[in-house]
């Protein structure tokens, strides 16, 4: 299931020797999918974080998902595979999600920003959700445009509606805002401080229309 709290790796909230031990945290607050996103390390260091962290979704059904490293996730299969920007800054164009898509079969989400026709492009190619952000001021992403918080509402009644992710700068407080959201990523705010009681209190105030 699509649904539910999505945390996300961090190189300086969740270093490599202490990743484990807060997946577990994470794992025990209630999270449904996790997503490693590591832009440093090379293949093998993170096929090896792969290796050991998928196992421990997995035995707790959580989906997990690894980010931008297409060719890693084509190799090793792994569960999920999220896409952003490629390492230029540009958006992926129509054919090269096709192509994307026609050789990874596993779940794959696709970061849209604030923009419905990229969400319409990415539901024709196949693939199985969508990500909208930032949604308020980030601290990872400071400089990030902010969306219009109607964006979901407004992409749940198209045709081409998929589970939507909502991203940047959510925390207990202002997750009720979300409630056309399916699925909300959070990084600093699932990170820093007590782990488990951090996603209890993001799933308690939020309250998403399924």
């Amino acid at each position: 299931m699509l649904r539910g709290i999505y945390a996300i790796s961090d190189k300086d909230l969740t270093p490599k020797d202490k990743l484990e031990k807060s997946l577990q945290a994470a794992i025990k607050g209630g999270i449904k999918l996790f997503q490693l996103r590591d832009k440093k390390s090379n293949e093998e260091e993170i096929a090896e974080l792969c290796y050991k962290l998928e196992p421990l979704c997995k035995d707790s059904n959580v989906i997990f998902v690894l980010n931008d490293r297409i060719e890693l996730a084509i190799t090793l299969n792994v569960q999920a595979l999220h896409i952003g920007k490629k390492e230029d800054g540009t958006l992926y164009s129509l054919e090269e999600l096709r192509q994307i898509r026609s050789h990874y079969n596993g779940i794959l989400g696709v970061s849209c920003y604030g923009s419905l026709e990229l969400a319409k492009v990415a539901k024709e190619v196949g693939v199985d959700y969508v990500a909208f952000g930032t949604c308020f001021p980030s601290l990872i992403k400071p400089q990030a445009k902010r969306i219009d918080l109607s964006l979901f509402e407004s992409f749940n009644a198209t045709p081409y509606s998929l589970p939507a992710c909502a991203i940047g700068g959510i925390n207990a407080k202002n997750v009720a805002q979300l409630k056309h959201a399916q699925m909300i990523a959070c990084i600093s705010n699932i990170w820093q401080g007590d782990i488990v009681q951090n996603i209890q209190n993001l799933a308690k105030n939020w309250q998403p229309i399924v």
